[in-house]
């Protein structure tokens, strides 16, 4: 259960094309910024204003696959959504069933054995349900004889859902971080806080002092089921950004305990987390200690109230639906009422859900700060 069950979406806040589409760039979208029970509304290209020299900016590389496919099992038309290559060479696969409009609708999974033909004469065959879930299972591991990443640019497009209004060229569904993987993985969805910033946002906000810290984190197909948690995903936090979110931690570290009073002193830099896939690779790189250690593999972490965040002092985020599993992680970010206040407040005043709307900044109510003591 998350702060937010009985809050209702209506249709008309999803935002059906990208801001770009609707006549303006991809950074003007609006921004809703919680600090506790305290909210303020602001255009997103606002965001240096309300950031500050020495906040760390922890960002996701993972570039968006287009990774629908059409295929056809027997004689019944399926679009495959691929979600994650595994260590053994399988990639983990959903079919869903084409609902008339370009997007898709969920249809039972399995069974084994089934056989889905591809384009180019290509096909794979389901052998297990995902994490060892029953026939009915919405994930299925299977086998693909052929280089998938190649297929997918040949024949695939990106994934999109019913609440969106057409299709969209795979452009629209990378960010300014995305870079290009060695072995040609990616994101089967975007990682999509960081929709909209743009290269001169992200100028201005290193010309303000905000640093970036960059990790990969390659998501799967989004849950579709009320508090379905998310699978295993893989992940790489380099170095240079362990380096640098453990400085962060360290200042503020030092800040506490030279004036521990909270008496006359200077804010210093936050670890901000751009989306919940950057909280995921960070948490699962972060010791119980609160150290960031460079790492790379899978992680199955979810990260709930109970754990709390041991790395990150705030995320910049999308608005998320009432029953999605990610809610638990911004719960344990910014507390249960500041969650619910906030959704509160972006409902009233009108902001947009989803991949192509608004976002959130989840900033910490009691500020770090260095000493002037």
């Amino acid at each position: 259960m998350t702060a937010l069950d009985a809050l209702r979406v209506p249709a008309e806040l999803s935002a059906r094309v990208p801001a770009e589409v609707r006549g303006a760039g991809r950074d003007d979208v609006r921004l809703l910024v919680s600090r506790g029970r305290e909210v303020s509304h602001h255009a997103f290209r606002e965001l240096p204003e309300l950031l500050r020299a020495g906040d760390v900016l922890v960002v996701n590389t993972s570039p968006t696959l287009a990774a629908a496919v059409n295929g056809r099992v027997g004689g019944a038309r399926v679009v495959v959504h691929f979600s994650t290559r595994g260590e053994d060479g399988r990639w983990a696969v959903e079919l869903r069933r084409p609902d008339g409009t370009g997007a898709t609708e969920p249809r039972p999974g399995g069974p084994a054995g089934a056989v889905v033909r591809l384009p180019g004469g290509s096909r794979l065959v389901l052998e297990e349900p995902l994490g060892g879930a029953g026939r009915g299972a919405r994930l299925w591991w299977a086998r693909v004889p052929v280089d998938v990443p190649g297929l997918l640019r040949r024949y695939g497009r990106p994934i999109r859902y019913g609440y969106t209004e057409r299709d969209q060229p795979l452009s629209a569904y990378q960010t300014v971080f995305a870079l290009p993987s060695p072995d040609g993985d990616g994101s089967a969805e975007m990682p999509s806080a960081a929709r909209p910033f743009t290269a001169r946002l992200v100028a201005a906000l290193v010309s303000r002092g905000v640093q970036f810290a960059p990790l990969t984190l390659h998501t799967g197909v989004a849950s579709a089921q009320a508090h379905e948690p998310p699978y295993p995903e893989r992940f790489a936090v380099p170095p240079a950004t362990a380096r640098l979110v453990n400085a962060a931690r360290a200042e503020q570290r030092r800040a506490g305990s030279v004036c521990p009073d909270g008496q006359g002193r200077e804010t210093v830099g936050r670890v901000i987390a751009v989306g919940t896939t950057a909280v995921r690779a960070l948490e699962s790189s972060a010791g119980a200690d609160g150290v960031v250690r460079a790492a790379s593999g899978w992680t199955d972490l979810v990260v709930r109230p109970q754990r709390g965040v041991r790395a990150v002092d705030g995320l910049l985020t999308g608005l998320h639906e009432p029953e999605a599993s990610h809610l638990l992680m911004l719960e344990a970010v910014a507390g249960r009422d500041a969650l619910a206040y906030g959704y509160a407040q972006a409902l009233r005043h009108g902001y947009l859900w989803h991949e192509f709307g608004d976002v959130h900044l989840l900033l910490p109510e009691t500020e770090p700060h260095t000493p002037n003591c």
